[in-house]
Order: structure tokens, then sequence, then C-alpha cells
């Protein structure tokens, strides 16, 4: 634990800046007026933002605004304000120190910045590589159970569910550790191996979500093979301000409570952020299991920044503690009712089943068995502004304590108890721009311990430590953008022997009645992986992206090494320590229209893995379910894939009724394994075709009290899955369901304030009972008085989120 605190330490001394200041002569300022280009009226409230710095400031009443304290170099700015499209500009700071913005009326937001997988912001639709953005008006206006249900709306985008409360999220195809989650610059590490190990993110502290889809190797190294889904929070106020707010949700279907409190503030430069958030969340039901018990959850979050931006750059400390207890959903049943059980003591060694009552369905707190994960961070994240170049940094801590509690007649001793310690590191240096030519190049990666606190065994303790260097260069040749890049990581884990006793805990002592459980092990991987790509922009309004990516994945530990009864999973899993790291080689075609009445996107891609690892059912010699401990035994294995698909999006919003959207986006994926029968040619967890329309209509004032009110009604298609894998029994057909979901909502204004931000959802209008091909539930055990296999999804949902404003101060 001393090595911890000494951690902790030299990322907080890390996050004081070692500059203070620069030279008077670098510093300069930017100001300007903002107008509606149509009309010449002068705008206020107008969002004026520097990414790169995190910086921005709001256009008073005048439409006048000012940034001081800046450096005098190239930045990209995002002008943006409701109703108008974005200007996203590049400006030389050491030149220009006044600029006048007009912005064109749109009704659609087109043009969107990103930092995902770039050295620094880009335009979205000037980077290669595939990106879907989820911004905060969406994640309000939509109902979800976490972050991860919140964007697998978008195309391309699945997740793998357990209950409500457990999601994973899925790109193209591809999850699990093939996917790289990023909150507060670093990649999340929490165990993500296991399938009912969700991700461990406050869905209230996220403004929005920037998803890569396709390898990002080249920027994150391993395990980013299909992409990354980067969480963003808010972004940092303009100088002077203090606001906070509260946001409340109930959902109707499991009794959703979730609250979450905010409060943060810029004072010349000094900025903090502090947020508290709570949910809880009794068995979500359907109309055909009833309510699935011991599917609720409960959870909590703090977190936390502190930092200062200047004219040098900018020094940001977060740290957060994320508290996670979600019920373990088995599927046990009543022979002669059909519902749902569960286990109570009728002495100190007996106990029984018994039909959970009404009372345990409602219950808050989950019941045995269940979770409790704790997963505490801190992250320094600084950038040096030095003459012309930057220095990024970026040095993390995060520790992840899961436990699992199983025993009946001991309800608070945890059975698993996976402790995780990760420590982060990324450094990179950004060349000046030298006549669009933009060059950056560094280092990142992590050193994980891992260690079994409990007393059953499922992956061995391991050590960890995975390192990559990298060079990025990006040139502009007017209309076209290239962008490549070369990397190569090096990733070398060593596993621990563990022996058991007769017992069946650990010892020291090898003699007779010893199992030696783990074999101690030492793999190092090792591989190179880049992309090179362009766009193309024939005009503002259409566009075109060309991308190579290759991509690499060592195996995971659980892929390498498990060997026991995972009580999530109910199931016994075996690892294989012959696997070889996963090699990627995807071709990405896109090409865009945005006009005033119409936006449309089509992106294509074809994935080529080899290596493409994957967990099957094992069978006993008469073609039955091979048991070990009385659960099925599944064994990871690897072979040669091919991934072929895209999405397509379309968004219609026809004049004169430009307050109507018809938006409408269709997925679809496609996935075989090279040389193989039918049964093992289609890879596991391959998501459904989807087809999404929504019809939205919106308006920027109702009435003098009723600002940005919407309605919309949305059907969601998910075509059967045919395509499956179906040796032993591994998995089975699904069928088509198509549901239906409302919305509508509005700010309301007293005095020219908003109170109160109003949004309601019914997700499942029509209660219709379906499985997603993704759902672990799918495979629980037979009701043998319906015939059913498994659980269903959830039912009907009304949702209702308010969320309350306030400003404390003003510039």
């Amino acid at each position: 634990m001393n090595k911890y605190k000494i951690i902790i330490g030299i990322l907080l001394c890390i996050s004081i800046p070692v500059i203070a200041s620069t030279p008077k002569s670098l510093e300069t300022s930017l100001t300007g007026k903002i107008k509606d280009k149509e009309t010449g009226i002068f705008l206020p409230g107008v969002s004026i933002y520097i990414p790169d710095l995190k910086i921005g400031t709001i256009s008073d009443n005048e439409g006048k605004y000012k940034l001081e304290n800046l450096p005098a170099k190239k930045l990209l700015i995002q002008v943006s304000f409701t109703g108008y499209k974005s200007i996203i500009e590049t400006i030389d700071l050491s030149i220009i120190s006044n600029k006048d913005f007009e912005l064109e009326p749109s009704i659609i937001e087109i043009e969107e910045i990103v930092i995902t997988g770039t050295s620094e912001a880009e335009e979205r639709n000037r980077t290669p590589a595939p990106m879907s953005i989820i911004t905060n008006t969406e994640l309000m206006q939509n109902s979800s159970s976490n972050i991860i249900d919140a964007i697998a709306k978008q195309p391309g985008i699945s997740q793998i569910t357990t209950g409500t409360g457990i999601s994973k999220p899925v790109i193209r195809g591809l999850g699990y550790n093939r996917v790289v989650v990023v909150k507060d610059g670093i990649r999340q590490e929490g165990q993500q191996w296991g399938d009912e190990h969700g991700i461990e993110i406050d869905e209230f502290s996220i403004d929005k979500v920037e998803i890569l889809k396709g390898p990002a190797s080249l920027s994150y190294g391993s395990d980013a093979i299909a992409g990354v889904a980067n969480m963003l929070t808010q972004q940092i106020l303009p100088n002077g301000k203090i606001v906070g707010n509260i946001t409340s949700n109930y959902q109707t279907n499991n009794g959703t409570i979730g609250y979450s409190a905010d409060i943060a503030g810029n004072l010349k430069g000094l900025i903090w952020d502090m947020r508290y958030s709570n949910k809880i969340a009794h068995a979500y039901q359907n109309k055909y299991d009833g309510y699935v018990f011991n599917s609720g959850f409960r959870e909590s979050s703090i977190s936390g920044l502190i930092g200062l931006n200047k004219s040098w750059g900018y020094t940001h400390l977060n740290f957060s503690s994320y508290n996670f207890t979600p019920g373990i959903v088995e599927g046990e049943r009543d022979s002669l009712t059909g519902k749902f059980t569960k286990t109570v003591l009728i002495n100190d060694s007996t106990s029984k089943k018994i039909i959970a009552s009404d009372k345990d369905n409602k219950s808050y707190t989950p019941l045995t068995p269940y979770q409790k994960i704790h997963h505490y961070k801190l992250v320094s994240n600084n950038s040096f502004i030095i003459g012309e170049s930057i220095l990024k940094t970026t040095f993390g801590f995060q520790q992840n304590q899961r436990q699992e509690y199983a025993d009946i007649f001991n309800i608070n001793n945890y059975g698993l108890y996976f402790l995780l310690n990760t420590i982060n590191y990324d450094i990179r240096y950004i060349l000046p721009d030298n006549k669009d030519l933009n060059i950056s190049f560094g280092t990142n990666g992590m050193q994980q311990t891992s260690l079994n606190k409990g007393s059953e065994f499922l992956i061995p303790d391991y050590k960890l430590f995975d390192m990559g260097v990298f060079t990025i260069v990006k040139k502009k040749l007017n209309k076209l953008d290239i962008c490549g890049g070369i990397r190569y990581d090096l990733r070398a884990q060593n596993g621990n022997d563990l022996f058991l006793n007769s017992k069946g805990t650990k010892t020291n002592i090898i003699n007779s009645s010893s199992t030696h459980k783990f074999t101690a092990f030492k793999n190092t991987f090792n591989g190179i992986s880049g992309s090179i790509g362009s766009t193309y922009q024939f005009s503002d309004k259409l566009y075109s992206k060309l991308n190579i990516s290759r991509g690499y994945r060592a195996p995971n530990i659980a892929e390498l090494s498990s060997n026991g009864v995972h009580e999530g999973t109910n199931r016994y899993e075996i690892g294989n320590s012959s696997l070889k790291a996963e090699y990627s080689l995807q071709f990405d075609l896109a090409i865009g229209y945005h006009s005033k009445y119409i936006s449309a996107e089509l992106d294509l891609f074809h994935n080529l893995i080899d290596n493409f690892i994957y967990s099957r059912k094992l069978n006993n010699i008469y073609g039955k379910d091979s048991l070990t401990d009385e659960y099925s035994t599944f064994k990871f294995y690897s072979g040669n894939a091919t991934i072929m698909g895209g999405e397509i999006s379309v968004d219609i919003h026809p004049h004169p009724l430009d307050w109507l959207h018809f938006e409408n986006a269709f997925s679809y994926v496609q996935t075989e394994q090279k040389n193989q029968p039918d049964s093992t040619r289609y890879l596991p967890l391959t998501p459904a075709p989807k087809l999404q329309s929504t019809l939205r209509a919106e308006t920027r004032h109702l009435s003098k009290h009723l600002h940005n009110p919407y309605i919309k009604f949305e059907l969601e298609n998910y075509f059967r899955q045919n395509k499956y894998f179906s040796a032993y029994n591994t998995e089975t057909a699904t069928p088509a369901y198509t549901l239906i979901n409302v919305g509508a909502g509005s700010d309301l204004v007293l005095k020219d304030k908003i109170i109160c931000s109003i949004y309601l959802s019914i997700n499942n209008l029509t209660d219709v009972a379906y499985q997603s091909h993704l759902s672990r539930l799918k495979y629980a055990p037979e009701n043998f008085i319906t015939g059913r296999t498994g659980i269903y999804n959830m039912g009907r949902d009304i949702s209702i989120k308010l969320n309350f404003p306030f400003n404390f101060k003003k510039s």
C-alpha cells in the first residue's frame, strides 16, 4: 500500500505546473463580435471554444467576446450556437488578435470537433477514421440504465448485456478487450475481460461521447483493435463563471431512482468541478418473465477536477470513486410454476429453494449472489506550450476491486476478489506546424498488478507491462487531408503459480494432496500497427474518406490462463496459453453529404483478423455439454476471421417544415471464420442488423416560457440473426423484433433564464417481449412451464428526467 501512496503523491506533484508563466511577448488575446449572417443581429450566448487549450468564453449581450492569456500560435477554434451552423477555423494568434464571425442559421448541427485518436483537435469530416459523436442533448433526451446503454443506439454500436445494470460496448461486432474505453484521458482498466464486468463510469458525469470505429492501435496500443469509446466530461467554463446543476431521473420498469449534483467554476484560470451521483434500481420486468429476480443494482460515484488554465497551457487533476453493487441473475425457476426462485437457509448447514416474493423483486438491495465493485482513479492531465510546440503528458493511477458474493451461508464473505492496480502514462510531443504539415510522436502504455484476495480463483496473480512508441503525421493540401502513422508495441505478462490444499485454500506445501491450480508463465507479445488515410472535401457539402489501418491485440489474462468457475457467467472457463496475438487489417470507405435540408453518410468497412480469439463450449464423448464442477465448460480457441459491413444514415428536414426531422440509420455486420464448416462459420456474439427511424419535431421557441421543445417517435427494428456460432450449442438463432419509443421535452424559462429542463421518454411502448442476440441472459435455464429458454429483456419503461441549472456568478 505504501507503494501506491507514493504513486499518488507523485501524481499530485505532477499536477503542479513546472512552468509558472511564459514571457509576456508570447501572450496574446482574441476579441471580436458575432452576428447572424442573414439578419445582421449581434448574438449573445455564443460559445467560442479552443479544445487544445480547454478554454472558452461566451459572447455578451452585444455579441462581443474576449479570450485573454492565449499563446501566440495556430489553434483550432469552434464557434457554436443552438440553431446555427458551427464555425470551425484554424487561427494564427501570432498574427490575428481580432476576429468577427457570422453564423449561418441551420436546422441541424453537422460539424463537430473531435479529439479521439488525434494529437490535436480536428474536424470530424477531416479525420480519415470513421467517427460517431453522441452529444449531451442526445444523452439527455434518451432513457438508459448506464452509459453504454446510452450509446448503443448509434449506427455500428451494440452492447453485450447482463440484465439492465451491466453493459459492455461492441463496435462493429467486436467487444470485450477489443474496445478501449477512455475517460479523463486514460483507458479504463477494470477486468474488462469478464462477461459480466461492466464499465465503471458514472453516466451523469458524461457530457459527450466520441466513438472511433475501427483499429485505433496507432494511438492507444493493444486492445483498441475494434475502436475506442471516449467519454468526455463537460467543457471548462469561461473565466468568471460558477455554475451548477441538479439532475434527477425516475424509470418505472425497475423503479430506477437516480440523481446527480454538480458545481463547477473558473476564477482567473483556477478551475474546479465536483460531482456526486447516486442510482438505485430493483428487478426489471417483462411480460413473459414478470420481475427478473435479483436484477437490481446500487450505484454511487464521487468525481472531481481541479487545475489551472494559463497562457502556458493547462494542468488538471481528475479524481473519482465509483461504487457498484449489482445482483447476479442465475435464472433458476420453480418446476411447478415457472417462477424465479431464491435460496434461503433452513439452518446453519442446510438451504432450500423458494419462490422469490414480490418484496424480493422490489427490493433495492441485491440478494445473494451479487457483486461489489469499487473503482478509484487519479489522473494528471497536462499540456505545456513550448514556443510553437506542445508537450502533452498524462499520468494516472487506478485501482479496481471486484468481489463476488455467492455463499448463502456466509453472505458477507466474498469468493472471488480481484484486486487490480494500474499505472497509465501517455507522453507526446507535437512539433510546430510547418506549412500545414503536423508531426507528433510519443509513448504510452501501462503497468498492472493483479492479485487474488478471495477464496475462489479464476485467473492467476499476474503482472503486466505494456509500452508503445508511435509517430503521427498529417498534411493538409487545400481540400485534401492525408494522415498516417506507425507504432511499435511490447507487452509482457507474467503469471504466478498457485497450489491449493485438499480444502481448496492457498498453500505453499506441495505434496500428493495439493492441486496445481495455475502454472507460472511468462509471455511476451509485440506488434507493429499503423494507419494511412485521407479525406477530400469536394465542396462545403460533399466529402469522402478512405482509411487503411492495421490493429494489434495481445491475448488477455483470462484467454491465456483462466481455470475456474465464474459465478457471474454460470460456467467453467479454461484458458489457452498457446494463443497468439491478434492482427487486423481494416479498409474503410466513407462518403458524406450535408446540405441545409438533408444530411447523409455511408460508411463501409472490410476487416481481416488473424488469430481471432473466441470462447466456445466443450462437449463430452456423448455429444452433451462437458461439465466441470457441475458447470458447462468453455475454452478459448482462435482462428482467422473476416468481418465486413457498414452503416448508412440519412437525416431529412424538408423545407418549409424546417422544424421536422426524419432520421434513419441502418447497420449491418457480417462475421465469418475462414475454412470452417457451417456450425463454426460465424463468430460468436455477432450483432443482428438494425434499422432505426426517428420522426422528430423541434423548434427554438414554442412560447415565452417554453424553449427548445421537441417530440419524437422512434422505431428500432432488429432483424432475425440466423448467422450464429451453433457448434457445441454455444449460440442459437434470435428472432426479429421491433421496438417503439416516444419522447418529448422542453426547457422551462422564466425571466429569460432556464429554470428546469424536462425530458420524458417511453421505451418499448407496446411492451414487446424480446431477447437481444447479445444478451447473456438469453442462455439462462429453460422455463419448463412455458417451454421458453432464457430470460427476456426489459418491457415497457417510462422515464422522466429533470435538470435544474444554477448560475452563481457572472463575469
